[in-house]
């Protein structure tokens, strides 16, 4: 059957054809910065024995027609992946996609959808009043969280971000405001644009310096749901603002998520993308082109291998 591999840490995945079966037909694969990141031995849980098969999610087709979304079980991160043209999954963790979402946006609703609408939806749920900033909003996972804010009725959502580019993309998806991430003085233009005395929910998957300048600019009483570091593992906060404040810091993980919490999230954000609601940003390679599709992960919207 047709795959790709990884053969080194460090490399790009290439086309190979490899031994065996499975009951499910994959469609579709959306590449993740986890992918790269247990590819290059970056990932705090290890990677599988080399060669292995890349791809952390999926949407799949089983013998009786119904399309499943795939994640989870260790596939491509302590095992093969789903990069592979049939695969075995244990059937009771497979969510069924929903009617009319074609199969390169049903792969691209799970990992990134989940994170950007599970912390606005469920971890910390906006309310009518709430003022939300989302550090990180030109990525694929803020971008999804800035429109579930607005589609959950936040008063206001102002989008953060390096790229003006992609900066201007969120406004059109619904962002009140746009605040480059460069530049001095950024705690101050944050809460200048959030109003009032700054944000009252942030959602952050930056970490760092970003997280910093949020805390301090947020309003008292502020929720932070925390879920990834791309801008560095560590963040110096002032005892201070986190205890005069009074600001709640919650962790997020789509790992720590229950079964049943990830078909609940899962399924929430494919209706929302099948109905118009959400928009994700994707680009198709065949698997022919998975060294394209890997080089363009992260370059703006999501990169799908598609069968």
């Amino acid at each position: 059957m047709r795959a790709a591999q990884i053969a080194k840490l460090g490399a790009p995945p290439a086309p190979v054809e490899l031994e065996g079966s499975g009951a499910l037909e994959i469609l579709a694969v959306a590449l993740n910065p986890l992918d790269l990141a247990v590819a290059a031995g970056r990932f705090y849980g290890g990677h599988p024995p080399l060669p292995y098969v890349p791809g952390c999610e999926a949407v799949a087709r089983r013998r009786g027609g119904e399309r499943v979304y795939l994640f989870g079980e260790g596939y491509g991160t302590k095992r093969d992946g789903f990069l592979a043209e049939r695969v075995d999954f244990p059937a009771e963790r497979a969510v069924p996609v929903p009617e009319g979402l074609e199969d390169a946006a049903a792969a691209a609703c799970g990992i990134a959808g989940i994170a950007g609408w599970a912390p606005v939806a469920h971890r910390a749920p906006v309310q009518p009043h709430d003022r939300v900033l989302v550090l990180g909003a030109t990525g694929t996972v803020g971008s999804v969280a800035v429109q579930g804010a607005r589609l959950l009725g936040a008063a206001r959502v102002v989008a953060a971000g390096r790229d003006p580019a992609g900066l201007e993309r969120v406004l059109a998806l619904g962002a009140d405001a746009a605040v480059s991430l460069e530049g001095d003085d950024l705690a101050a233009r944050l809460r200048e644009a959030c109003g009032s005395d700054g944000p009252t929910l942030v959602v952050d998957p930056l970490w760092g310096e970003p997280l910093r300048a949020a805390a301090e600019a947020a309003a008292p009483g502020a929720r932070i749901v925390h879920l990834g570091q791309s801008a560095g593992p560590e963040a110096t906060l002032s005892s201070g603002v986190v205890r005069g404040k009074q600001l709640s810091i919650l962790g997020f993980s789509d790992f720590a998520l229950s079964p049943e919490e990830l078909r609940r999230a899962y399924t929430e954000v494919a209706g929302h993308v099948a109905a118009g609601r959400i928009r994700i940003d994707l680009e198709r390679f065949p698997l022919e082109e998975v060294e394209k599709a890997w080089v363009a992960q992260g370059r703006g919207g999501k990169a799908v291998v598609v069968f």
